[in-house]
């Protein structure tokens, strides 16, 4: 257990991560932090992301019918806003909102995340935005991972529409426990594995997990959100050497800025179960800089409250060289074999046959009490059910609405029998 003395450090620690990764960089930037090393100060410089897909050193025009970002295949479905009460916010990012709505017909929940193509267009990151929508449309159903039922847009909004779930943030969770005990910990870093090893399955690094981006179900099962930073068609022996996810939790390559593989998802599983276990990120302080030292260049320590074997998986996880990494060989099945795995059945795991060691213990879909009240005492904007009728189109909106033809989506009709 912590003092009282490094409190603040936590209450800053929570702060901190709620902020995006370029703006909270950009942010760092302007002051003057002492380090040693010269390298943690050319990280502290990048703003942009340095993929060559994904850089634009000048400012560029919106894109014009001839530059369309084509966001996938279209079944050109008929939804539109006014199909949703919009109840609650439960949710808030770069982009936008997600709220909790019940479709009028189908009387069903879903978690539904609108997003401003303006705020998207100004940051420049449609691509992110495909990448999400691709990566949930590759989703056949995995247990952990959040399923899309459709998407739909305006001529100025992006609209998701996702699996509705309310146990709460693993965050959240962990905020209010400071901590949890070893077995806690193995089964959801058991069920993390299992969608990152899917993910990776098909060619897919997550890049951003945290404890913000896992939630759980209603039943205390993990699931997986925000696959906006996932990058596709990576093999099993490829890389990539974009600059990005969350501070806490960016391996050594990534700071380097070195070409990186899918051993950056097992650094990061490393990261979660360590946070899990003594209740904040392996090499956290509140001065970045210094974090990023610590990233790079200081030993991992380890407290001697947990078993050898919890020890050795994290030695092996958090190994900053990506080629001796556990997983950097035979990737999920590295994982999975491992000794701290043991008491796992994972086809009772995959089968959600295992009995989540917490319960929510929510009453219905209305039950909101694993949100964060920041989130859901925000009044619900009159503009997020609007349809595209209802809107002022100006030129900026009418050239937002073109950058994005091709992105709605629903499933073929059988896939619902």
């Amino acid at each position: 257990m912590r003092g009282k003395e490094e409190k603040p450090s936590l209450k800053a620690f929570m702060k901190q991560r709620r902020m995006g990764l370029n703006d909270f960089i950009q942010k760092i930037a302007t002051n003057s932090y002492p380090c040693k090393h010269p390298e943690v100060q050319s990280i502290l410089k990048i703003s942009q992301p340095e993929e060559p897909e994904l850089m634009n050193a000048n400012p560029s025009p919106p894109p014009s019918p001839s530059q369309q970002i084509n966001l996938g295949p279209s079944s050109n479905p008929h939804a539109k806003p006014s199909d949703f009460h919009f109840l609650k916010v439960i949710g808030k990012g770069s982009f936008g909102k997600v709220l909790l709505a019940r479709h009028k017909a189908e009387e069903e929940f879903y978690a539904v995340k609108v997003l401003q193509k303006k705020a998207i267009l100004k940051k420049k990151e449609e691509k992110h935005i495909m990448s999400e929508r691709n990566v949930l449309l590759k989703n056949v159903k995995h247990p952990f991972l959040v399923g899309l039922h459709f998407s739909f847009q305006t001529a100025d909004k992006l609209y998701f529409v996702l699996d509705y779930i309310n146990g709460g943030e693993l965050f959240y969770h962990l905020q209010r426990e400071r901590c949890f005990l070893e077995p806690r910990a193995r089964f959801y870093a058991a069920e993390i594995a299992s969608a990152l090893g899917y993910l990776h399955s098909l060619n897919i690094v997550y890049r951003d997990l945290k404890p913000e981006n896992i939630l759980l179900d209603s039943q205390g099962h993990i699931i997986l959100t925000d696959f906006g930073l996932c990058k596709e068609n990576i093999e099993p022996n490829g890389t990539t050497s974009t600059f990005c996810g969350t501070p806490e939790y960016l391996a050594p390559e990534v700071l380097h800025k070195q070409p990186y593989d899918r051993t950056v998802d097992w650094w990061c599983l490393g990261a979660v179960l360590y946070e899990m276990l003594y209740g904040l990120p392996p090499f956290y302080s509140r001065n970045t800089a210094e974090m990023y030292d610590n990233i790079l260049n200081k030993p991992l320590q380890l407290k001697p409250n947990i078993t050898n074997s919890a020890r050795h998986l994290l030695e092996g996880l958090l190994q900053k060289d990506r080629t001796k990494r556990l997983g950097a060989q035979e990737d999920f099945m590295e994982i999975k074999n491992h000794i701290f795995f043991s008491p796992i059945n994972w086809d009772d795991l995959i089968s959600k046959k295992i009995t989540p060691p917490f319960n929510p213990n929510v009453s219905g879909p209305s039950d909101l009490r694993h949100f964060d009240p920041e989130f859901t005492e925000e009044p619900v904007p009159n503009s997020i059910g609007q349809s595209p009728d209802s809107i002022l189109i100006t030129a900026s909106v009418k050239e937002a609405a073109e950058a994005f033809l091709g992105f709605s989506y629903a499933p073929p009709m059988d896939s619902f029998l």
